[in-house]
């Protein structure tokens, strides 16, 4: 690289420092997030108590997903908010490093809960942590490398990495699925989804050494050190220069974050209706329960039952992992396209567009009947979806000053996606209960396709209304 022409210089090892902690933070942001669609089933089978083949145990968890899908996402966006004040107020690299480690520690305590309550909970203290560290790290690295086409490069590429915790995580999950009973056992038993909770403390450790070595946000620090940095406001937010960004970003991110948690993320609760060997494990738990009942040997049809459990975990982890790569695809398709499509709108319709018209139909079709095609369509749906978070860690660090930069961030991802858009999930399982088909799976995935197609819509047609960022820096 030239190192004389603007935005072409070399980095230094303490900016490739940088970028390598940003990418593990992104990465586990989304490791953390995406445990709960594939331990939720199992987890809250064994928490509740319930049999997830019959109607009334396959409720329970829908609606209980419902709860930790939605609950913790609006805790998250709760305290998401002060946490992006708490960032304009105090700086970025404080209130990251505090945030990484309440996402890290919380699962590890979830891994040991008893109760379905005491999972909610941690859920919610994760989802609080990973709220916050968005917006601290985009805010950070926005500023930390001021050029606009190595910021775009930066933001793009290093928010690319989110998709690998999705598929670090699918592969944890088919790990603890595989050779947990291999493992010491946590409250007598080898439950896989325990495990995969245990994992999520793996980001604090290198973390916790390279953070101090790293550097604050010049801009912020500079400003804070000589008394010119003004004090955020939320209200500040809906002052005229800054009222149709913050509207419209807000619904954008909802948008997002409604297909995500509406349709992609029941993904692994659609998948057991498409594996051969369901009706057959429905059968033996009810045979072993009833043989236990009357004081029989049950032991051939328990092991049975787990092979069936572990083939079937097995596959969703599978299906899990078509969708991370299609979204890892996205993400990486975006950090290229911002950089050479001017437009911000254009760019994002880009992945609009497509997503309105196909994510619905797989969620109608081959999510219902044919389970090598559901792989390749959840793919698609990812590549569409996740692609757009991305678009906003690029698009508004342009369009709030630094002083508000983190508190306006923290709206439009906490307001706008975690409180609002993740009420898709509740939707969607809610849904499910009123909606046509033969199983529970097809009825969910019809309630996901709605959901889909609803939330794509609103968002193309409010993506009209989406302010294009001034060319040149904004006003500091």
């Amino acid at each position: 690289m030239n190192s004389s022409a603007p935005g072409q210089r070399r980095l230094t090892l303490t900016e490739w420092l940088i970028l390598f902690v940003a990418v593990l933070g992104f990465a586990f942001d989304t490791y953390e997030l995406l445990m709960l669609p594939l331990i939720a089933r199992p987890a809250l089978a064994e928490l509740l108590r319930v049999d997830p083949a019959t109607a009334s145990g396959n409720a329970a968890i829908l609606k209980w997903t419902g709860y930790m899908l939605w609950g913790s996402a609006v805790s998250g966006g709760v305290f998401g908010l002060i946490g992006g004040w708490l960032t304009d107020r105090f700086g970025r690299k404080r209130v990251l490093v505090w945030s990484i480690f309440l996402y890290a520690l919380s699962p590890l305590a979830a891994a040991f809960c008893k109760s379905a309550e005491a999972l909610l909970v941690l859920r919610c203290t994760t989802f609080i942590g990973v709220c916050v560290e968005f917006v601290a790290a985009v805010a950070w690295l926005a500023e930390l490398f001021p050029d606009p086409r190595q910021r775009e490069k930066v933001l793009g590429f290093t928010q690319a990495f989110s998709s690998f915790g999705g598929l670090m995580v699918a592969g944890a999950y088919y790990l603890a699925v595989t050779y947990g009973q291999h493992w010491p056992a946590i409250h007598g038993g080898h439950a896989p989804w325990r495990y995969t909770l245990i994992s999520g403390l793996v980001p604090a450790i290198p973390l916790m050494f390279l953070l101090p070595l790293l550097p604050e946000s010049p801009a912020w620090k500079e400003r804070r050190a000589a008394g010119t940095l003004k004090r955020p406001s939320i209200a500040q937010l809906f002052q005229p220069a800054f009222r149709r960004t913050t509207i419209a970003t807000a619904i954008l991110f909802a948008c997002a974050y409604g297909a995500a948690f509406g349709a992609i993320q029941m993904t692994p609760q659609i998948v057991p209706g498409l594996v051969p060997g369901l009706p057959e494990l429905a059968k033996l738990r009810k045979q072993a329960e009833a043989a236990q009942q009357k004081g029989e040997d049950a032991k051939e049809m328990k092991k049975r039952i787990a092979e069936l459990s572990k083939e079937q975990g097995q596959i969703i982890s599978k299906v899990q992992t078509h969708q991370e790569i299609g979204g890892l695809i996205g993400r990486f398709a975006l950090a290229c396209l911002a950089i050479v499509i001017v437009g911000r709108k254009a760019l994002l319709r880009v992945f609009q567009i497509p997503g309105l018209i196909l994510i619905p139909l797989v969620f109608l079709f081959p999510a219902t009947n044919n389970l090598e095609l559901f792989k390749w369509g959840i793919a698609i749906a990812g590549f569409f979806t996740i692609a757009q978070f991305s678009f906003w860690g690029n698009y508004l660090p342009r369009v709030y000053p630094v002083y508000l930069r983190g508190t306006g961030e923290s709206f439009a991802a906490n307001v706008g996606g975690r409180m609002i858009g993740t009420s898709g999930a509740f939707l969607t399982t809610n849904l499910t209960l009123i909606m046509p088909g033969a199983s529970n799976s097809t009825k969910l995935a019809y309630a996901a396709a709605a959901v889909a197609f609803l939330v794509y819509a609103i968002g193309f047609i409010t993506s009209f209304w989406l302010p294009e960022p001034k060319p040149e820096e904004p006003a500091e």
